[in-house]
């Protein structure tokens, strides 16, 4: 007995996904073709995988190829593969993908692009959700598949606009049909159902899938003697043709990264990135090399001009597929590159590597790690090249995650060093690489100085670095998370210790010891009185204007890593620290004064608060009582203003 048709609701976020793609992609609905293609690709991908030693999978039906077959009459688009097909289960799993991965961030994305017409296309391949671009030439979609090695197939439908429905049904060979009822074509669209717009549509985005992508074409074609009509004189009678259907093959199926490097345009590379990437900004650099030897293999690497917005995100996919002699074994593979260049995309063809290499054996797997360590070289060598304009592009979208190296790469970790760059208080906005900040550092200047937190207005301005400014110092403002993780690995460079400017004795002047000795007694108070929230009261070595700061000592956390283990809900050390007192400040003198003449003065300690306060609020922290501190702020301001 025939199983029943389901019926299921899109979820709320699906229902919104959808609508956003097909209303934000409206003068991009070619786009489709190219996502369908490409899913029927990836099909055929795993099938022939599986064959390798399954062989008897494929019974006769062993030529791989992608159908494209438009019907003009009923208004109608079908595209089929011989790939490895669905179970019912897996029809639910897949399509229904977009309900769990990447929906929330994909909605965020489109909803903060200013220009949806030109970013959002980008997203779709990015965030696995290119199915459901058909929607945007269809109000019907009807999807049939059978899995390799089923007797049975699965029909799921939908109009995209509440739900689907899923059956059983039947289907003569394995593989999957979809079939697009297509909208009315309005004025001025593509027509997906003529032969022209479809050979456009894929030589523009699909000519470099590795299977056929053929469709029936109507050609002309010479009769034959036998069907050729003769006049009196024995003479062909027009027509000397007829009309005759042919598979065609639509793309060129060139695997760009076999040619020499030489022979391949530009034109090329940016199609065949576009293809492997779902990325319509052409790449910002490649690398094309070929290794021959002992092992052989060859590399076609893009660097992509724009990170994704899901770069930091765990589900997201490394970008490097592997080959074996034009053989797809995997995508994502992440044994070819470390994480910090995870955003590099491209092919790695090794001849030398086992076809039934699994993901386990390639982690151990001698020429892998050759192939890994070279990558590496190379494109830290091809980082290092590039002109400044275009490295500054480059590192305003992946610095954060190439900073990742420093910790991760440590036999690289100087190379990546090079490679770091930072805005300074002395660079006017501009990134400066280390190398220029040692160039420039002063003759007797032994340190770098830098500062960590989250945003570099705060940073160029806290109060921490008045006595290095007033030095003429210049110190790195770091306003990346990953900074912090940069600091502890890297401790120096070129033999120059890394100094934070909030921790520790800057020991940039030598203190006044007898007005020191003048605060003693204050100082002494004020930390009896702070005694449960910091650890000391020391005269200030980076103070010149400000009153007080709170400053940690050289191997203290810092603030501003305090504070993201907290935000991310991990248990952070509570640790007391140093506050930091100008004793050149006249308001402190005036406080030392007053204590003098009466240490029991109420006064002292509201002082001691307000001096606290202060210094939490330098550093960007949130005080305990706002109440009190702006209630004895308005006091000192009506007294300072009693005239």
């Amino acid at each position: 007995m025939a199983a029943q048709k389901e019926t299921h609701q899109f979820k709320t976020e699906v229902q919104q996904l959808m609508s956003l793609i097909i209303n934000s992609l409206y003068s991009n609905k070619e786009i489709f073709l190219r996502e369908l293609i490409s899913n029927a690709s990836d099909a055929i991908d795993k099938l022939r995988f599986k064959s390798l030693t399954e062989s008897e999978i494929l019974g006769k039906d062993t030529e791989f190829k992608i159908k494209l077959i438009p019907d003009a009459k009923g208004n109608i688009f079908t595209i089929s593969d011989n790939g490895i097909g669905m179970t019912h289960d897996e029809v639910i799993e897949n399509i229904g993908t977009i309900a769990k991965s990447g929906t929330f961030t994909f909605l965020k994305a489109i909803e903060q692009s200013k220009n949806q017409n030109t970013l959002a296309p980008e997203l779709i391949g990015q965030f696995g959700v290119g199915f459901y671009s058909a929607f945007l030439v269809a109000d019907k979609v009807t999807l049939i598949t059978r899995a390799v090695g089923s007797d049975t197939a699965t029909k799921w439908e939908s109009d995209g606009q509440g739900g689907y429905s899923i059956e059983e049904t039947e289907k003569d060979s394995r593989g999957t049909t979809i079939i697009l009822k297509l909208k009315k074509k309005e004025k001025d669209e593509p027509d997906f159902t003529e032969e022209w717009t479809i050979r456009q549509t894929v030589k523009q985005h699909s000519d470099f899938v590795n299977y056929p992508v053929v469709m029936d074409v109507e050609k002309d074609e010479p009769l034959s003697k036998e069907e050729q009509i003769l006049d009196k004189d024995g003479k062909p009678i027009e027509p000397s043709t007829k009309k005759v259907i042919k598979e065609e093959t639509l793309n060129s199926m060139k695997a760009v990264w076999a040619k020499d490097k030489d022979e391949v345009t530009e034109e090329e590379h940016n199609e065949f990135y576009q293809h492997i990437s779902h990325d319509w900004k052409p790449p910002l650099a490649h690398i094309h090399m070929k290794f021959e030897g002992t092992t052989e293999y060859t590399a076609l690497l893009y660097i992509p001009s724009q990170a994704p917005f899901n770069m930091f995100e765990q589900e997201r996919k490394h970008g490097v597929n592997l080959y074996c002699k034009r053989v797809f074994i995997m995508d994502d593979c992440k044994e070819l590159l470390p994480e910090y260049l995870s955003f590099t995309k491209g092919v790695v063809d090794a001849p030398d590597l086992n076809l039934n290499i699994s993901r386990e054996i390639l982690q151990h797997n001698s020429l892998v790690r050759n192939i890994r360590k070279n990558l590496v070289k190379k494109i830290l060598e091809l980082l290092g090249s590039l002109e400044q304009e275009k490295y500054e592009q480059f590192y305003q979208e992946f610095g954060p995650i190439l900073k990742v190296g420093i910790q991760t790469d440590l036999p690289n970790k100087d190379k990546i060093a090079e490679l770091l760059r930072y805005k300074t208080t002395k660079s006017n906005g501009k990134f400066i690489s280390l190398k220029e900040y040692v160039a420039n550092m002063k003759p007797e200047q032994k340190e770098i100085y830098y500062i960590t937190g989250e945003n570099l207005t705060i940073l160029s301005n806290s109060p921490y670095l008045e006595n290095l400014k007033d030095k003429d110092l210049e110190v790195l403002l770091m306003s990346d998370p990953v900074d912090e993780w940069v600091i502890s690995e890297l401790r120096e460079y070129e033999k120059k210790p890394l100094k934070s400017a909030e921790k520790g004795d800057l020991g940039l002047e030598k203190t006044d010891d007898k007005k020191k000795d003048e605060y003693t007694a204050l100082f002494e108070h004020i930390k009896k009185h702070l005694e449960t929230m910091i650890r000391e009261v020391k005269p200030s070595t980076h103070l010149k204007g400000s009153m007080a700061c709170l400053a940690g000592e050289d191997y203290d956390m810092s603030a501003y890593m305090e504070k993201i283990l907290k935000s991310t809900g991990q248990d952070a050390p509570a640790i007391k620290r140093v506050l930091e007192l100008n004793i050149q400040h006249p308001a402190l003198e005036k406080i030392n004064a007053l204590f003098e003449k009466d240490n029991n003065d109420s006064r002292i300690n509201d002082y001691a608060d307000i001096l606290l306060d202060i210094a939490i609020i330098g550093q960007g922290g949130k005080i305990d009582n706002p109440g009190r501190f702006s209630k004895i702020m308005g006091e000192l301001m009506t007294d300072a203003l009693d005239v």
